[in-house]
């Protein structure tokens, strides 16, 4: 379906049907989070085996994402979403019947599954429906859900918990699920019929594994003796094998699971980097900001929760703004603002002392949120504009795993780095206190460093939005550029033709 051809109320409904689905997995993800020894207390069980409510639904989730692509094909991305939205509205009341540990897992497991199916596909159902020149706007009030729901979830779970039981947090997705499920059928387009194709069997057995290792292990790690564990160690290396054999597989394939060729696409390769920049800066810092105020500054987790709730309302506000811009002034300018306002303040974090006062902080927080809302959905929506619409799926999905992934690793990192530099500061004779207050300095000026040093790729980014709609509108050119650009920039050892001699012969096929 062509974007014009859509109704103006119908276009609205498809946003609010992405809206619902996208708000209530991210939403009941972070509003579970403060349960968690709720669960610990009702069923007797350890830290460890609680835990499985959030990690059983990140694994799920990150094992999911790559599927979204065969099946929208398959079946269309309609169906599809209507499944996932469907699946979770199940999770969902398997978790409020629930009577034990092992039906809530399973419970999260089918919600995770569930949200890796709906996450990717729900920017490409409203790409599908609003031209290029609109898509800014629009995935910036898609945006405010986005940045809103990991902030207010926590704090109003939390909230329901003092006058309900946990069964409140899995039955609350219900109804708000159900009216998403009824919007999508109404008014969801169909996708025209494509001629069904191979699956990918070799590739989604390596993905599958690379990413659920990896995930599983990650979990496994909270503290730094688990560095030390030669389970976890020869975990992470089957997981780096099977993610390196995946790419090798994939870039031989003319119907892969995952089309990697659009990382030769230099829009889309920017975009991706410097949102897995931006996600490696949010999911750092909502892991060390509770250390800093409740650990070291000694403020309760009321508190914390204010200065998470700054970053979002403020994101939120500011996406629009950033969506708005990128429309019609094209993602360079934004995103380079965007960046440098987040790096410049979480960089200022790495100056704070035990005496800084708390509204300092919550400034500092609320200028992250207007950085991030001005440049990390616009350099997203940037990138899945510069790839052909039929790879929107793809090129989302991916963009969500790698996300996840380096985020992932990246909360382990500043973890354990925390536990081993301030025991090593306070072994020096430096107080509790301000040892924790150094290592987290620190952590938050590499961080900040990391932001500024992506700035240089946000340069490089198309500098009008005229560009990237001229782009758009010739996409079997720009598709045969790209695989060319990909022959000889990318692969162009010789000895990976060698040892796949067919790869030439298929990427000319793909290019013709």
């Amino acid at each position: 379906m062509k974007p014009d051809s859509t109704h103006t109320s119908t276009r609205r409904l498809i946003v609010l049907t992405a809206l619902l689905g996208t708000f209530t997995v991210s939403f009941n993800n972070s509003a579970l989070n403060p349960a968690v020894p709720v669960f610990m207390e009702s069923f007797d069980i350890g830290a460890i085996t609680a835990s499985w409510i959030i990690t059983g639904f990140m694994i799920s989730m990150g094992m999911t994402m790559p599927l979204t692509a065969y099946l929208s094909h398959r079946y269309s991305k309609r169906s599809v979403y209507l499944a996932g939205l469907a699946l979770f509205i199940a999770g969902s009341c398997t978790g409020t019947l629930a009577t034990d540990m092992p039906w809530i897992v399973t419970a999260r497991v089918l919600q995770g599954i569930a949200g890796g199916l709906m996450i990717p596909l729900s920017l490409a159902l409203i790409f599908e429906v609003y031209p290029i020149e609109q898509r800014g706007r629009i995935t910036g009030i898609w945006g405010t859900a986005v940045m809103l729901a990991p902030a207010v979830g926590p704090a109003l779970g939390g909230l329901l918990l003092q006058f309900f039981s946990w069964q409140v947090l899995f039955a609350m997705n219900i109804p708000v699920g159900i009216l998403g499920l009824v919007i999508g059928f109404t008014c969801l387009p169909a996708d025209e019929k494509r001629e069904p194709r191979q699956f990918d069997w070799p590739g989604f057995l390596l993905v599958t594994l690379g990413v659920g290792i990896m995930l599983t292990v990650l979990s496994r790690f909270r503290d730094q003796t688990a560095l030390a564990d030669p389970l976890n160690i020869g975990l992470l290396m089957v997981a780096g094998v099977c993610l390196i054999q995946f790419i090798r597989v994939e870039l031989t394939k003319q119907h892969p699971l995952l089309n990697l060729r659009i990382f030769a696409i230099p829009s889309y390769s920017l975009s991706v980097v410097i949102a897995v920049v931006h996600a490696v800066g949010m999911f750092s810092c909502i892991m060390v900001l509770p250390l800093l105020m409740q650990t070291v500054l000694g403020y309760g987790p009321a508190w914390t929760g204010l200065a998470l709730l700054a970053t979002a309302v403020f994101a939120s506000a500011f996406v629009n703004v950033g969506g708005k811009t990128l429309d019609t002034k094209g993602p360079r300018g934004i995103v380079s603002i965007g960046l440098l306002i987040t790096a410049l303040a979480t960089m200022a974090f790495g100056w704070i002392g035990i005496s800084t006062s708390l509204w300092v902080i919550i400034l500092l927080m609320a200028a992250r949120g207007i950085g991030i809302g001005l440049s990390y959905m616009p350099v997203t929506t940037a990138g899945l504009n510069a790839i052909p619409e039929n790879l929107v799926a793809q090129g989302s999905a991916m963009n969500n795993i790698l996300r996840r992934v380096i985020a992932s690793i990246a909360i382990v990192t500043a973890s354990i780095y925390f536990e081993i530099r301030s025991a090593h500061l306070t072994f020096s004779g430096i107080s509790t206190s301000q040892s924790g207050l150094t290592a987290i300095n620190e952590i938050f000026l590499t961080v900040g460093l990391l932001l500024l040093l992506a700035m240089p790729l946000a340069l490089l980014l198309p500098k009008s939005a005229t560009r990237s709609r001229k782009e758009q509108s010739q996409p079997e050119t720009s598709s045969a550029n790209n695989l060319s650009f990909l022959k000889t920039s990318i692969i162009k050892k010789p000895r990976i033709f060698k040892k796949h001699p067919n790869l030439n012969q298929k990427l000319n096929k793909v290019e013709s």
